[in-house]
């Protein structure tokens, strides 16, 4: 009978529902029942929107379950009888539709339809809602906390004592909102929350917003009760329950921030305040809008796989994102906690307060608040030269943007897995770039300007990529311009050839493994044109010039004769420069005579630009190794440790010791022995000292070794209770670990240490000899750090086929842990093959993961991780031979 009625219902509303979908109610669907679901998209229908959610949630740290309840008020757009939203592992017990004073509207059980595949759940109501009416739905349900990340999730962390303690905690971006409470979970559906949380008396409960009230309501329970929010996206939307200690301050316009933390780390949480107190005020002056919630919690949780995770009023971070420990962490890891909080308190306005309308933009957050990183740090930390680390994202995004496996910034996605794999360098690293490029284009007060009328136009809303071009300028065409950096893929490579006074100006799509002879060249390169800001400085002109290239070529006339053209001035422009031969003789004869005539940014630029088109085929290796023959010159820490980056991966693939005797007769070791193992300086020496020395161990520079062991045994002598200096320390821990006794001494200490930055250097040390695979085999269990640990064995040279083996063939349990296309998948996938560089082992990875085709054959990922190898394969056929020619010539 109940079935017979879930029928009829179901015919009825086939003529009930008003839609501007013409798709929907679709008989093809069939729900798990059997019946047909009456949406066909992976996209919410648009007729019902969500106004405000009551929700009440209970998690039992000891069961690890969770049940909850959900009053959703709704607003209806078309007259209906079905409510469609989305659901996702979660059990319904009950679901109810009322009228707007709370009245049920059927005194019948309704029932719920359930559509897996699209994580989707259907509600009938036998009497229909009408449109301009208010209606409220009320769901009741439960499941277990996620044992992965996603979602309403268990973790745990040990203490001092070796006690497990269980805390729940959320993450929802982009799509596991819907693994918390059944919810309309896009980001143009914008609602408040009120929020209640019950708990047992020794944990606390946090939530977007302040707490209000708390009631005991016997049986040992409290609940919680929170303000309510402002209207914002299901995926900020955060509640976690824990046992942590806090430390808070106050900002000058009265906005109490805390950081919280595991209490034996409570001491590792006072520079997080800091940094978060100060770049909270920098945010509110640079946006000129106060930041809208009374608080900010700032916490880290022991079991997290991104680096942060913006939710209103609510950031969760991984502890070594956010914890501090001056008597441990390095300058390194002090400028990476400082970047990363204020990449989350950018999201407070660019991602919450404006929210893109749909994940096909999410670079708007992302890469917004990855370029906000360094430009509030610049402000605030001056000391701690974030510039310098501005270029490494470029070169980055650079790496990844010109195989043929990217995509462009602004791409379509529609199903959960292509969303994730949204996250990426190019929505990050690329999107930081552009916008750099635009600000260096508009002016900073001009682009800052823009910033402010577009956060202001669209605040509490949502935005689309062209909104923020229309935002920014009036009285030029900029969406034009930026479109075509937006949606087309690629980087432009522009070549200059100089004859007396002119530069004759070309551009082309930048590819790695594909050549101009290739007869597929042409077709890769067919359509692509950008707009671009160019900028060039000569040797007769002591002031930066501009000239926009809209076309496939152009010729510019320099006002006289010069020595050198550099085009784009300090890496400003998102673009490779490729010489005529005489331009590259110029430019490498001013790095020999006269280095600082040019940037540190130039510099870098210059090194880095060599090897991109080495490795693409379009320049000679001979050449760029004669360009970096001007180290032995370069004081600067950038473009030094872009040079010897190079040098230290050629060490891996040739003759070692004629590497080595290269170094030693081109006085690079001069740069090292320069370094003291110390925590001196100011902030640029500090890290500068810290890479050097790292790669001067891994030349297995003997100097090097014997003081990095001398500190190793000391340390072990002291039972690991000395302080090491903490820039080396990692160096240190890299170099004792190479014997057996040094790396159980190790391990132990891995065992007990209470500071994950420390641990992370541990085990960093750890995945460089053989007793690693049996450790990655006992650590397997374990959640936090594994990506890192199986990134750390695949680099190796020696540990990247275990690396390869062991995801092989452990792949249905990684997939477990972290969802197809979650930034976890993804490095664990581009990680392990990144040192592949035959045709068999390109055949090895391409094999496997045609095995496993049903799983991954939407992920770009696999393309990328494949090209990747196609890269080494090619670099190695054109550039080996080469290399060790001109060492050979060289050295004699």
């Amino acid at each position: 009978m109940h079935l017979l009625l879930v029928i009829l219902f179901f015919l009825e509303a086939r003529f009930c529902v008003q839609t501007s979908d013409s798709n929907s109610p679709a008989g093809d669907n069939l729900a798990t029942n059997g019946l047909p679901f009456p949406w066909s998209k992976v996209r919410l229908p648009n007729y019902i929107v969500p106004v405000h959610y009551h929700l009440l949630i209970h998690p039992n740290l000891t069961t690890l379950r969770f049940n909850g309840s959900v009053k959703i008020e709704i607003d209806v757009k078309n007259n209906t009888n079905w409510v469609v939203l989305h659901s996702k592992n979660l059990k319904i017990f009950t679901a109810t539709v009322l009228d707007e004073h709370e009245a049920h509207l059927s005194d019948k059980v309704l029932s719920v339809l359930e559509y897996p595949s699209h994580e989707q759940i259907a509600i009938f109501s036998p009497k229909i809602l009408t449109s301009g009416e208010k209606y409220f739905l009320h769901l009741e349900f439960g499941a277990p906390l996620s044992d992965g990340f996603y979602g309403f999730y268990k973790s745990t962390y040990k203490t001092k004592a070796g006690e497990t303690r269980v805390l729940a905690s959320t993450h929802f971006e982009p799509t596991s909102a819907r693994m918390a409470l059944p919810c309309f979970d896009e980001p143009i559906f914008k609602a408040n929350y009120t929020v209640r949380i019950r708990r047992g008396p020794s944990h606390i409960a946090l939530s977007n917003m302040p707490l209000e009230q708390t009631v005991e309501i016997g049986n040992g329970l409290f609940e919680d009760q929170f303000e309510v929010s402002v209207k914002m996206s299901s995926y900020l939307l955060a509640f976690i329950v824990c046992d942590f200690r806090s430390v808070s301050g106050m900002t000058a316009t009265g906005i109490n921030i805390s950081i919280y933390a595991v209490p034996e780390k409570w001491h590792q949480t006072h520079y997080a305040l800091e940094a978060a107190l100060r770049l909270m005020e920098f945010y509110e002056q640079y946006f000129n809008i106060l930041y809208p919630l009374p608080k900010l919690d700032l916490i880290a949780i022991p079991d997290f796989q991104s680096g942060a995770m913006e939710n209103w009023g609510l950031t969760t971070y991984m502890e070594t994102s956010l914890l501090y420990d001056p008597d441990i962490s390095s300058a390194s890891d002090k400028l990476w906690v400082t970047m990363v909080i204020g990449h989350e308190l950018a999201h407070q306005w660019f991602g919450n307060l404006v929210t893109m309308e749909w994940w096909n933009d999410i670079w708007l957050n992302e890469g917004f608040a990855r370029y906000m990183e360094f430009v509030s740090l610049e402000a605030v930390y001056p000391e701690l030269k974030v510039e310098d680390h501005f270029l490494d994202t470029c070169f980055g995004a650079i790496g990844r943007d010109s195989l043929n496996s990217s995509r462009p910034i602004s791409s379509l996605a529609e199903n959960p897995t292509q969303i994730k794999e949204m996250f990426d360098t190019v929505s990050y690293d690329k999107g930081a770039c552009i916008l750099h490029m635009l600000r260096n284009f508009l002016t900073s007060e001009g682009f800052q300007t823009g910033i402010i009328r577009y956060l202001r136009r669209f605040r509490y809303s949502n935005a689309r990529n062209e909104d923020l071009w229309d935002s920014l300028i009036k009285h030029i065409d900029l969406k034009k311009m930026m479109y075509t950096w937006t949606i087309q893929k690629g980087i432009p490579l522009i070549t200059v050839k100089r004859q007396g006074r002119k530069l004759y100006i070309g551009q082309e799509r930048f590819l790695k493994i594909v050549l101009p002879d290739d007869p597929s060249w042409h077709s890769l390169q067919k359509g692509y044109l950008w707009h671009i800001p160019l900028t060039y400085k000569t040797s007769h002109s002591d002031h930066e010039m501009k000239h926009i290239l809209t076309t496939k070529s152009d010729v510019l006339t320099l006002d006289e004769e010069v020595d050198w053209v550099k085009l784009n001035s300090d890496m400003n422009g998102y673009y490779i420069v490729h010489y005529d031969e005489e331009g590259w003789n110029a430019l490498t004869e001013l790095l020999r005579v006269n280095h600082t005539a040019l940037s540190f940014k130039d510099r870098a630029s210059l090194i880095h630009n060599t090897f991109q088109l080495v490795t693409a085929g379009r320049l000679s290796l001979n050449r760029a190794l004669d360009l970096i023959g001007y180290l032995k010159s370069e004081t600067h820490n950038v473009p030094l440790l872009q040079g010897l980056g190079y040098l230290q991966s050629f060490y891996k693939l040739i003759d070692k010791r004629n590497i080595k005797r290269f170094l030693e007769s081109n006085r690079i070791y001069y740069v090292i022995d320069k370094q003291s193992w110390s925590d001196d300086g100011m902030v640029s020496d500090r890290r500068l000292r810290e890479e050097v020395l790292s790669l001067a161990c891994d030349f297995d520079y003997p100097p090097c070794l014997e003081k990095a062991k001398q500190l190793y045994n000391s340390w072990v002598e002291s039972n690991g209770t000395i302080s090491l200096p903490t820039d080396v320390s990692e160096t240190v821990y890299m170099v004792g670990a190479q014997d057996d006794s040094g790396w159980a001494f190790l391990l132990e200490k891995y065992g007990v240490s209470m500071c994950e930055t420390e641990k992370s250097k541990f085990l960093s040390a750890l995945a460089t000899r053989s007793p690693y695979l049996h450790f990655l085999k006992t650590i397997i269990s374990r959640r936090g750090g594994l990506i890192f640990l199986i990134y750390m064995v695949a680099r190796n040279p020696v540990g990247h086929f275990l690396a390869w083996d062991f995801v092989k063939k452990h792949w249905n349990e990684l997939v477990e842990k972290f969802p197809l296309g979650s930034f976890g998948i993804r490095n664990i996938i581009v990680g392990t093959v990144t040192q592949f560089s035959s045709t068999e082992e390109l055949r090895e990875v391409e094999d496997f993961f045609k095995s496993i085709t049903e799983q991954v054959s939407q992920l770009r990922v696999i393309q990328v991780a494949t090209e990747n190898v196609e890269k080494n394969i090619m670099w190695l056929s054109r550039n080996l031979e080469t290399m060790r020619t001109w060492l050979q010539q060289r050295l004699n």
